[in-house]
């Protein structure tokens, strides 16, 4: 966490609770989530961190190194990239800005130190630089709303682009493919921006806007189905698990590190694991915690990645199950307390294997309109 005059603002606010040096709330989560979710609150980011990357090869080095197609990127643009070992399991996650100088990464600050090394290991005689700026703070929202011009106006523009990320979440992406069979896709209306700030100069501009906590913020991340690598990456974890191809990875790219398996599991489909939405039995007192077990009948059949209490859907959760887990009714262990869980699956067992794509990766771009799941390249 990177203290700053405008966390320092936000936090002196009235019924703000700061855990571990961010703001989890203001007193009332439930309201702040539907201030948050109609546009009309902001929420200081405390847990995320910007990294920079300037330099002529930014977008050809960048492309070259993650799941993401760069090379076309133009000012004002925004996407995510992941960063995977040679396995096809996830490293690292970022989101992405162009603005045509720079690079700008947000990633979770937990893992902005690893990423960042990483990423100034990679190097090599790439013209590039990685810099984590220390000096700039993020402050999240939904678009659409009365704090949109405001905190846009008020976002850092340090080569005549103003830094506000757009998370791509809310569609599938071009050289994406979604596994989720549903009709309406709670994603569709997780219209989430985060603008980057002055963290210093920022704090008297925005302090007008209405706020919320993080507890707000993850609640509508959690109904979106939208993951997060502080919530849904462990060692184990493939992209096609979370469904995270629809946004975060290009099929149609060329070679980056492991791209073999991301390739081999999403034409030969059965990814070992699967995410599931769960919605939790509300008159338990218990509410979980991020790796409670999740149990069919006896048996231990995966664990909670993510858990909040939604304003409008009561207890929700994320949960990362084995493939084999049967699709109805769960249970989740808590403290000792059997908390009864309705699932809604949003990986399916089969994920990929009832694609109809080329199994060649260099061929799978496909015909406008043949699948309304898949993104055209």
């Amino acid at each position: 966490m990177i203290v700053s005059a405008l966390h320092d603002a936000f936090a002196a606010r009235p019924g703000a609770v700061v855990d571990g040096g961010t703001i989890s709330h203001y007193g009332d989560p439930m309201r702040e989530q539907r201030r948050l979710a109609a546009g009309s609150a902001v929420a200081v980011l405390g847990d995320r961190t910007v990294i920079e990357v300037a330099g002529d090869d930014r977008l050809t080095w960048l492309d070259s190194i993650t799941s993401q197609d760069l090379t076309t990127l133009t000012a004002g643009q925004s996407t995510e990239l992941l960063i995977l070992d040679p396995q096809g399991r996830v490293e690292h996650a970022a989101g992405v800005l162009e603005d045509g100088s720079s690079v700008w990464l947000i990633s979770d600050g937990a893992d902005t130190e690893a990423l960042a090394a990483w990423l100034q290991r990679m190097v090599f005689r790439s013209r590039v630089t990685v810099t984590v700026r220390e000096d700039l703070a993020l402050l999240g929202f939904f678009a659409g709303g009365d704090a949109e011009a405001g905190v846009s106006a008020a976002a850092a523009a340090p080569n005549g682009v103003a830094l506000v990320w757009a998370d791509p979440w809310h569609a599938v992406q071009a050289g994406g493919y979604q596994y989720s069979e549903v009709v309406e896709h709670p994603g569709a209306e997780y219209h989430w921006r985060v603008a980057i700030v002055e963290a210093d100069a920022a704090a008297s501009a925005l302090s007008a806007f209405e706020a919320a906590g993080l507890i707000a913020a993850e609640a509508l991340r959690v109904a979106a189905w939208r993951p997060r690598w502080g919530g849904e990456v462990d060692e184990r974890s493939l992209p096609h698990e979370s469904d995270w191809i629809r946004s975060a990875v290009h099929l149609s790219k060329g070679c980056y590190r492991g791209q073999e398996t991301v390739a081999k599991v999403h034409n030969l489909g059965h990814p070992p694991r699967r995410l599931a939405a769960l919605q939790l039995d509300g008159s338990a007192d218990v509410l979980p915690t991020a790796g409670a077990p999740v149990f069919a009948g006896d048996d231990e059949v995966g664990h909670i990645t993510s858990v909040a209490r939604h304003f409008e859907d009561g207890p929700i959760a994320l949960a990362i199950l084995s493939r084999r887990a049967p699709t109805g009714d769960l249970v989740v262990r808590a403290d000792g307390v059997d908390i009864a869980a309705a699932q809604q699956v949003i990986v399916p067992a089969d994920a990929g294997a009832t694609a109809d794509v080329p199994r060649l990766t260099r061929l799978s771009r496909r015909a406008e309109g043949q699948d309304p799941r898949r993104a055209q390249a």
